[in-house]
């Protein structure tokens, strides 16, 4: 992994900001709901079909695309990316989203009164880990990787904890795009005695036994202590990610389906393992149907596939000068925000709603 330049193709660049938003839409619907109940209500085979069979994406896309953004008109600079990103973080807050995180909320509004570099909080969330993926495709170095994931994790968390399980999250992601054809275990060798969390490296060691025996994803959640799945805590969503990943990671499908199943911080940690296999696979190895079913508005589809397009002609070239990135059309985000969150609402409202056992049944939960 000595690798100090970057030659990552455009299908993987769209391939890591797809899979982000597949993974955080398939696992969207689940969101806090312990793995039981998750299949009780929703079954075994998820999807992103979070309402009328269509998948939306929450703040795990939309910072992934924030960081591309920053990225573009930074041109790479660590500096301005940081005041960048800082700045379309505050304008992001002022759109109304759901579900964001309580430390990523203090620090943002922080920002506003002491600028990016005093902003973050003492908080070990996943944010910084969620939009880390992307970084690692578009570093042009090792270096340039952890200087931009510092910036990056800084301005909403201070601790730790959350920098370093960000940069694992962009290292698998960039070991996955330039080794497609490399076991995962070679990723986990080469990390696990850099990790300077005692916590996290020995939940690496113990990935690394678990693979080799070929345990399941929520086998190896359960003897972790996370029977019913990851929390927001870096350190139990970014082991979970990178095992779902190394499992299975040339199947896309298999590895976001299984980060869902486990049940907990299922869109963050389908969004990270999507980020990961995306770039790793390409664009092209996301299943048609879940593309098809992706309804997020106005930064659609398509948009993100420009975002992609412009991202992988400035690593390409080793343009280092700013650039327009594609319009993030806010005035339309705010529309969006006040029905996603009535959405958000309502369905948190049906979960509470008495199911029949019919249901628990037919999932397979019958004893």
């Amino acid at each position: 992994m000595n690798d100090q330049s970057n030659d990552i193709e455009s299908s993987k660049i769209s391939g890591c900001i797809l899979g982000t938003a597949i993974g955080d839409a398939v696992g969207l619907k689940r969101e806090g709901l312990s793995r039981d109940k998750a299949i009780w209500l929703h079954g075994r085979n998820p999807s992103p079909d979070l309402i009328f069979g269509k998948g939306f994406c929450s703040d795990d896309t939309e910072h992934t695309v924030l960081v591309g953004v920053a990225f573009l008109k930074s041109g790479g600079d660590v500096e301005s990316f940081k005041r960048i990103f800082a700045k379309l973080l505050r304008r992001w807050l002022l759109t109304c989203p759901a579900g964001i995180g309580l430390g990523t909320l203090r620090s943002i509004l922080k920002s506003f009164f002491v600028g990016p570099n005093r902003s973050g909080s003492t908080s070990a969330g996943n944010g910084p880990a969620m939009r880390a993926g992307l970084i690692g495709l578009l570093a042009n170095s090792q270096q340039h990787l952890k200087e931009l994931i510092r910036a990056s994790t800084r301005i909403t968390h201070a601790d730790p904890r959350a920098e370093e399980g960000a940069l694992v999250v962009a290292q698998a992601a960039r070991f996955a795009a330039k080794n497609p054809e490399s076991n995962p275990i070679e990723f986990l060798d080469h990390i696990t005695p850099t990790l300077q969390g005692e916590e996290l490296r020995n939940h690496f060691v113990a990935m690394r036994e678990a693979l080799i025996a070929r345990h399941e994803p929520h086998d190896f959640a359960a003897s972790r202590g996370w029977e019913k799945g990851p929390t927001g805590y870096v350190n139990q969503t970014v082991p979970m990610a990178v095992y779902c990943w190394a499992y299975s990671p040339t199947d896309f499908q298999a590895v976001v389906t299984n980060a869902v199943l486990l049940g907990g911080d299922t869109d963050s940690v389908g969004a990270i393992a999507g980020a990961i296999a995306g770039g790793g696979c390409r664009e092209t190895s996301i299943p048609k149907e879940w593309k098809n079913q992706l309804a997020e508005w106005p930064r659609d589809y398509q948009w993100m596939l420009n975002l992609s397009d412009q991202l992988s002609a400035t690593v390409q070239s080793k343009n280092t000068t700013a650039q327009a990135p594609p319009s993030l059309r806010w005035g339309r985000t705010v529309i969006r925000n006040l029905v996603f969150g009535a959405v958000v609402i309502a369905l948190c409202i049906r979960r509470y709603i008495p199911v029949s056992t019919h249901n628990w049944k037919r999932n397979g939960n019958a004893n």
